[in-house]
């Protein structure tokens, strides 16, 4: 190689140093340098979602702290199945309701078909902070609907 090389002329030897430069420095720019850079930035992005989501939950955190229990008493007089009717209605969870019927004067058992999740754990949560009801029993199967996030649920609801 070093032969060849000796054997080309002064300005073929300037043009192959030149193009020889560029093919390392491009080596070195796509191979090493932007990858790394990439990684970089890719890290920094995961560390701000990471660091918005922590102060999400800390604000989370003092709100349960702060007064979850707290129920109102208009609520205590009121019966189970009226609650869990009017709550339903509310979120426009109704038409998923199987099935609703008291279990002592403390509980009650709610059936769903085919409810999203996310809403079912939202409405958990109005019935907890509102009305003071906490899930007891809980039992989940995935929705034989092609729609994610949907399942079956069958719950037992008791006053805290």
């Amino acid at each position: 190689m070093k032969d060849w090389f000796e054997s080309l002329e002064a300005r073929e030897r300037v043009f192959v140093s030149v193009a020889a430069a560029f093919v390392v420095f491009a080596i070195y720019w796509f191979a090493i340098w932007q990858p790394l850079s990439r990684g970089e930035e890719d890290y920094s992005a995961r560390i701000n979602n990471w660091q918005s989501s922590l102060a999400e939950l800390r604000s989370l955190r003092g709100q349960l702290q702060g007064g979850g229990s707290a129920v109102p008493n208009n609520s205590q007089g009121q019966s189970l199945v009226v609650i869990v009717d009017s709550t339903l209605r509310t979120r426009d969870l109704y038409s998923s309701l199987q099935r609703s019927q008291p279990t002592n004067t403390n509980g009650i058992r709610v059936e769903f078909d085919n409810i999203a999740f996310d809403d079912l754990v939202l409405w958990l949560g109005d019935l907890s902070n509102s009305h003071g009801l906490q899930v007891q029993t809980a039992s989940f199967s995935q929705s034989t609907s092609n729609n994610p996030g949907r399942v079956n649920a069958s719950l037992t609801l008791e006053r805290a």
